[in-house]
């Protein structure tokens, strides 16, 4: 079982807040130069001043996972900055137009269905596409997702079918792929995204480093891990 992640690059979009930061967070601390990404620059960088207070190693990108160009740039700034390769990659950014639970699909706008599928799936794929090229052998990629993507639950629209769609991208990279690519759904998590009552982002994003380093490889390729398979792992 790996310890840490000295001298390896990781990356994380949409890392200025909620599950994003938190892993941001949790991966430089755990050794790794940490490249992470937003649109809003303002809440990066403050997200970056925090992580270098705390001694962790990390680069702030502003970039929107919708452009393809933003993304390119992303990666190849971790690259050289790195001087290497990239070892992980988190595909978390990711948007929700309206409240948690109440955006049916039968009153769905179009310009809310066309903008969760090209942040929520469409980012997804830009981000490992991009990054491709400057993977390293040893790299996993991790998405975090939800039981939207895969169960029919009322009120979540095309956020779900985005998440569905998420799931779908990782699971074609993996089948394409000689590393780990697969998702992470951890359950319900307290964010503004998601709403109260979750669990601690803080605490999900261990279950992200987790998947990252320690799980197993062949359980993460293609899969979706949960919150269970994280608990019997490291209980």
């Amino acid at each position: 079982m790996v310890s840490g992640m000295d001298g390896a690059t990781a990356v994380v979009t949409g890392a200025s807040r909620g599950i994003g930061e938190q892993i941001a967070h949790a991966v430089a601390a755990a050794g790794a130069h940490t490249v992470i990404c937003a649109r809003d620059a303002e809440a990066l960088d403050e997200v970056a001043a925090d992580i270098r207070d705390t001694g962790g190693s990390v680069t702030a990108i502003r970039a929107d996972v919708r452009d393809e160009f933003d993304v390119e740039r992303l990666v190849e700034t971790a690259t050289r900055e790195s001087e290497g390769t990239i070892r992980y990659i988190v595909a978390n950014a990711g948007v929700y137009h309206g409240s948690a639970g109440e955006t049916p699909l039968t009153e769905e706008s179009y310009a809310a269905f066309d903008d969760h599928l090209r942040t929520n799936a469409r980012g997804v794929f830009s981000t490992i596409r991009e990054a491709l090229p400057h993977l390293d052998s040893d790299a996993r990629i991790v998405v975090p997702t939800g039981a939207v993507a895969r169960e029919g639950m009322p009120g979540y629209g095309s956020y779900a079918v985005s998440k569905a769609a998420a799931e779908a991208v990782a699971r074609g990279f993996a089948a394409d792929l000689d590393f780990p690519v697969g998702a992470v759904d951890p359950g319900k998590v307290a964010t503004d995204l998601s709403g109260d009552g979750g669990r601690d982002p803080e605490t999900v994003a261990e279950m992200v480093l987790w998947a990252l380093r320690d799980a197993d490889p062949s359980a993460l390729d293609g899969g979706v891990l949960d919150w269970g398979d994280y608990r019997s792992a490291t209980r």
